[in-house]
């Protein structure tokens, strides 16, 4: 890849130099993708205007029995309880972490999506944080701008560390993808069920969120209109809040922007079991976005 030229992905697509050479590689490249618009359009603040909901291939209809077996929940509790016994069925995750137990009679080891957004929200520039942007990579088509650092190149440090990550195979297993696709899906089912205590109305399209940052170094500033306002290429899975106050822990700064729905992966409430309620933490996938900028 020559930087400043026209370029190639590495699945052989043209792509053009529409950005400085130093912009992160996600401004210049995208993959193909396996949902319903393609990664040029998803990125974009058009799309994020007037978003189209999103469905990631066959999930749906390879799992209809699940989905089904949603439709006749009575309330969210239920509802995730259903989507944690299939997930347990289908692919030996335990509600509880544990691991799946062997011929043996010994517990292993098995990559889980409850194991990942655990690592999360810990610290998502660490392996498990690689393999959930190298999910949204390969389902949504949107490269990371930052993994530990800013990525600008395929021939960079940063991009092949980001790359033995993602492939990290005490993570990468258990058909890790698969799960995730499962936990979008869900996610998206919940959204659109409408439930009295949502945080969101089923007709809703956008849903204001949060993001407390020190600097911008990990969202690369695509144009700043005014003081209060930035167009900023968001890294392809990034991480919002609920609460503004809770935001203001994590930075100086505050982004406040309008999140399309079909861009949101998890949320809090999903999975009421669990301890994710804390931060009331968003995972959003990224692309461009106008935001709010303002100072605590």
């Amino acid at each position: 890849m020559v930087d400043g030229v026209t370029t190639q992905d590495e699945s052989g697509r043209k792509t053009e130099p529409d950005s400085p050479p130093d912009s992160p590689l996600a401004l210049r490249v995208h993959r193909t993708n396996l949902v319903n618009i393609p990664a040029a359009t998803l990125c974009g603040e058009a799309y994020n205007d007037e978003p189209r909901r999103l469905r990631i291939g066959a999930t749906r209809s390879e799992h209809a029995a699940l989905f089904e077996a949603l439709d006749e929940s009575p309330d969210a509790l239920t509802a995730s309880d259903v989507f944690q016994r299939h997930m347990a069925e289908v692919f030996g995750v335990n509600p509880d972490f544990s691991g799946a137990e062997g011929p043996d009679g010994k517990r292993r080891f098995r990559a889980s999506y409850l194991r990942l957004l655990k690592g999360w929200m810990f610290d998502s520039n660490r392996a498990v944080g690689a393999v959930m942007k190298g999910w949204v990579e390969s389902r949504f088509g949107l490269l990371p701008t930052f993994h530990g650092e800013p990525i600008h190149r395929f021939t960079s440090d940063a991009w092949a560390a980001y790359g033995e990550q993602k492939q990290s195979t005490r993570f990468h297993n258990n058909n890790i993808h698969l799960q995730l696709d499962l936990l979008y899906e869900f996610c998206q089912w919940t959204i659109r069920r409408g439930w009295p205590d949502a945080p969101m109305p089923n007709w809703a399209s956008h849903i204001r969120l949060y993001r407390g940052v020190n600097d911008f170094e990990e969202h690369h500033i695509v144009a700043r209109p005014d003081r209060r306002t930035a167009v900023l290429r968001l890294n392809n899975l990034c991480s919002f809040s609920i609460d503004r106050d809770i935001a203001g822990q994590f930075g100086d700064y505050i982004l406040d922007a309008w999140v399309p729905l079909p861009k949101v992966v998890f949320f809090r409430d999903i999975l009421p079991r669990y301890p994710f309620q804390g931060e009331g933490e968003y995972l959003v996938i990224g692309g461009d976005y106008r935001v709010g900028v303002s100072l605590l």
